[in-house]
């Protein structure tokens, strides 16, 4: 368990889960913005990906997390991954009124909004662009542009073992998007609709035109978190942040403390924590 350092709520830490890695994205920019929080990173690396699931598997997994994370004595609880927030932040709200819940949702908005009249490209799982919330989405901004899916399931399994930089994920990523590209002057923005495609980032940028543009809604989602923890009088703005690390595929959790830009952790030198320690640190 994290380190508390009061009994007050504030001090409590903020619970993130994902089905795998990806999360570690969104984590990043919570603790860009909120260097000062607590936070327990639950990845659920064993069973991922959660985007080939069916919606009754993904619910499941979701509120098991949920309930073992509140167990933890959460004050809050971002869903970092984009298959699980179509799937379950209405039912986890419903269930749980009295909890911040934040999700997150592809950054379309901002993508359409800077390039009106253009098309869209959304990488994403299949489950995510098949739900409800992303064709709500889609259709709330359909008169300003088109919206593009791409299902990209392949990039999570590519993350989650660690390739950010093959020629094998360069061969796939530049098959993928050829078609698209093709049609020059067509795409004006690219979207990762997963949080595990960030850390993809640096390989999409070698394949896509440098005028295209890559959106992600992690920072967005970690302003909303604050916003909620200011709202609810429950952000901590002193002191360093501890943070535990849970991994479905390991038995053992490990811990690390983030001041002043700087990490300290006693996480393995290979394996998972290894490769999540590295992913938060960007290198």
């Amino acid at each position: 368990m994290i380190e508390q350092v009061g009994g007050e709520f504030v001090h409590d830490p903020i619970g993130v889960f994902d089905s795998g890695l990806g999360g570690l994205s969104v984590l990043r920019e919570l603790l860009n913005l909120m260097p000062n929080e607590h936070y327990i990173y639950y990845g659920d690396s064993l069973h991922a990906p959660y985007g080939t699931k069916s919606l009754q598997e993904v619910r499941d997994r979701s509120f098991a997390i949920t309930e073992y994370l509140l167990e933890r004595k959460i004050k809050a609880l971002v869903v970092a991954c984009n298959t699980a927030t179509s799937a379950a932040i209405a039912q986890i709200r419903e269930r749980y009124p009295e909890l911040v819940v934040v999700g997150i949702e592809p950054a379309i908005k901002p993508a359409i909004t800077e390039h009106p009249d253009r098309d869209i490209l959304v990488l994403a799982t299949p489950f995510t662009l098949r739900e409800e919330k992303f064709k709500t989405l889609s259709e709330r901004f359909a008169d300003s542009g088109r919206i593009v899916s791409l299902p990209s399931i392949e990039l999570v399994e590519f993350v989650e073992r660690g390739d950010l930089d093959s020629p094998e994920l360069h061969d796939y990523l530049q098959e993928k998007l050829a078609p698209y590209l093709s049609q020059t002057g067509r795409i004006g923005a690219v979207v990762l609709g997963c949080t595990h495609f960030p850390f993809l980032r640096r390989a999409l940028e070698r394949v896509l035109p440098a005028e295209i543009p890559i959106y992600d809604g992690g920072a967005g989602t970690a302003r909303q978190t604050r916003r909620c923890l200011e709202h609810a009088d429950l952000l901590r703005t002193v002191g360093a942040s501890h943070i535990c690390m849970i991994n479905t595929k390991e038995r053992e959790e490990f811990r690390a403390i983030y001041m002043d830009g700087t990490f300290v952790s006693d996480a393995p030198a290979q394996g998972l924590y290894a490769l999540s320690m590295k992913l938060l640190l960007n290198e």
